[in-house]
């Protein structure tokens, strides 16, 4: 299904807002204090039935690059996963998920990955392209009890050399100094056997 884009539209309290000390709560914030978040691009999955969005915010602090995927929902889903409420001025009420324990972002990052696709571009003005690709590296099926994903919260440009055992690993490009800049390229996630995490536990 096609990503609607409701241009124009404001979000209250808006990102800037709310983001910053979400960021700094989290156990993978490199900072001392609420960060200085400055948007440096943004790509979307789709949601097949439709009614979840689907956005990846990529927010640098200084010099550290962070990977913030969100869910925005019409209801709430997972009140530990909450990020925050607000209020969309065409949509209503969002309740707005850490995508990672989203079944939507799940199944969305599996397909990219599965079918070695790319991600849908947000269409956000001030920051120059990014995207998500997907790439497999061993067959099978991906499901969401089998496979997990580690997540690159903090990006750093570059190949990263994926170890043996791997399913797969997405890859993204940015912008890091605006949209006129040269763009770069780094490892956004990588799936791995789920049994991989029970036999290191």
């Amino acid at each position: 299904m096609a990503i609607i884009i409701h241009r124009g539209a404001t979000l209250t309290p808006h990102f800037r807002d709310f983001l910053p000390g979400w960021v700094a709560r989290q156990p993978w914030f490199r900072g001392t204090a609420v960060p200085q978040l400055t948007p440096v691009g943004y790509f979307r999955f789709a949601d097949p039935a439709g009614a979840v969005g689907v956005e990846t915010h990529l927010l640098r602090d200084g010099a550290t690059l962070y990977q913030v995927p969100l869910t925005y929902r019409d209801a709430p889903y997972d009140d530990a996963a909450l990020v925050a409420t607000a209020e969309h001025s065409v949509l209503g009420t969002r309740w707005i998920h850490d995508a990672t324990a989203d079944p939507v972002w799940i199944a969305e990052l599996l397909r990219l990955v599965a079918t070695e696709d790319v991600s849908e571009p947000s269409g956000k003005p001030g920051v120059g392209p990014a995207e998500a690709r997907g790439r497999r590296l061993s067959p099978g099926p991906l499901a969401p009890e089998s496979v997990r994903i580690a997540l690159r919260r903090v990006l750093t440009p570059g190949t990263e050399l994926v170890e043996g055992g791997a399913l797969g690993v997405v890859t993204g490009t940015w912008h890091p100094d605006g949209p006129e800049s040269t763009p770069v390229s780094g490892c956004l996630a990588v799936l791995r056997p789920a049994a991989d995490a029970e036999r290191s536990g």
